[in-house]
């Protein structure tokens, strides 16, 4: 009986220290990435805004070949969706929203996954013309994680396991227009 007690002591102590580490812990993340292309910035914004287009060089788009990807809307414009089904885990089945465009600079978007995990998060994609004929994009994904969730944050390497991942696809989209 004293046993029991203690481990339900013990254990009580234990969820609360976590309850309150995740109370101090940050419950946001934010990722960016860039390269600089050798094309002009009107042209890579020209093909970047187009969801269709991201498909050709996005890492997760590229990781299940038998994805099903369906369109809403005029492409290219504020409310035009892309979305996927695939049964890879690493793609899972979401949406992306365009919610806002700078005309030859910036292009937003939402992102809903709904499977294997319920989530939303924010991103990015600008061009910005650096010199001649060279265009710095970045390409950014910023999102939060409830509490107390949050505390697996720092356990979780967001920077790294996202970043590589746009890093890739900036890298993608380099190769591609710069054929």
């Amino acid at each position: 009986m004293l046993f029991v007690k203690r481990t339900l002591v013990i254990l009580i102590l234990i969820i609360s220290v976590v309850l309150i580490a995740a109370y101090f812990m940050p419950g946001e993340y934010a990722v960016t990435r860039e390269i600089t292309i050798n094309k002009p910035a009107d042209s890579i914004f020209n093909y970047v805004k187009y969801l269709k287009n991201q498909n050709e060089f996005s890492v997760w788009a590229n990781i299940d070949p038998k994805m099903k990807t369906t369109y809403k809307g005029t492409d290219g414009t504020v409310g035009a969706i892309s979305a996927w089904e695939s049964d890879v885990k690493d793609v899972g089945v979401g949406e992306q929203e365009i919610t806002k465009i700078t005309q030859g600079k910036r292009i937003d978007f939402a992102l809903r996954f709904k499977e294997p995990m319920n989530d939303t998060a924010v991103g990015f994609m600008s061009t910005e013309a650096v010199a001649g004929n060279q265009t710095k994009v970045k390409w950014g994904i910023n999102g939060v994680m409830p509490y107390p969730m949050n505390i697996m944050l720092p356990m979780m390497k967001m920077d790294q396991m996202i970043g590589n991942d746009l890093q890739k696809g900036l890298q993608n989209l380099k190769t591609k227009m710069e054929e």
